[in-house]
């Protein structure tokens, strides 16, 4: 199971005295905390709710705050319609970008948008100089990109089961991954990731 991915955390390691955002130092580096889970992966490495209980909740909202402002200024920029939305979601920031023509800030399976969400985290990262795990979503995009790849990593935890032979998944990006981890153990199997960026993917363990 792979281990270096552990640094971030769409995943993100706390350290004493620090801005709190700080927690999530190398976001924008590596591959979300607790991507690789599974049964075992998931006694490896905490929750994330856990590893952030130090967060503060007015230094999150700061951050939606920033990264709102920098997102309206890109949408004024396109000449883009939308409504952005601010909330603090567990132990990070959520900004969403609500309209009826947005398709052009997604993207290719969401390639636009992984773009436009380390802009953002950058943005924020000049201004608190502390790094962030703020996440970006555009037209509900994440939500049900959330849902399909449950279902998915249902579907290949059942088959694993039945077969009793590992399962590989097409490549994904750092976000869908974890929810198909989170997905597989749910289901009590165990997963991990294999490759490198952009081919990395999700194998799901019998």
């Amino acid at each position: 199971m792979s281990q270096g991915e552990n640094a971030v955390a769409e995943p993100y390691g706390d350290a004493a005295g620090q801005h709190p955002a700080q927690a999530v130092a190398g976001d924008t580096a590596a591959p979300p905390a607790g991507e690789a889970t599974g049964a075992q992966g998931a006694a490896a490495h905490p929750p994330a709710a856990a590893e952030g209980a130090g967060l503060d909740l007015a230094d999150l909202e700061l951050e939606g705050e920033i990264a709102a402002d920098y997102v309206e200024g890109l949408l004024d920029v396109a000449d883009l319609d939308g409504d952005i939305d601010m909330d603090v979601e567990g132990d990070r920031a959520l900004v969403s970008v609500v309209g009826a023509t947005l398709d052009e800030l997604v993207g290719p399976r969401g390639e636009v948008l992984e773009a436009l969400q380390e802009l953002t985290r950058l943005a924020v990262h000049r201004q608190t100089g502390a790094r962030t795990r703020i996440m970006l979503d555009v037209g509900g995009y994440r939500q049900r990109r959330r849902a399909e790849l449950t279902e998915a990593g249902r579907a290949a935890a059942d088959e694993v089961r039945r077969t009793g032979v590992a399962k590989k998944l097409a490549a994904m990006n750092p976000f869908e991954r974890k929810v198909v981890h989170d997905a597989v153990a749910a289901a009590g199997l165990r997963s991990e990731s294999e490759g490198e960026e952009p081919d990395r993917r999700v194998v799901v363990l019998p």
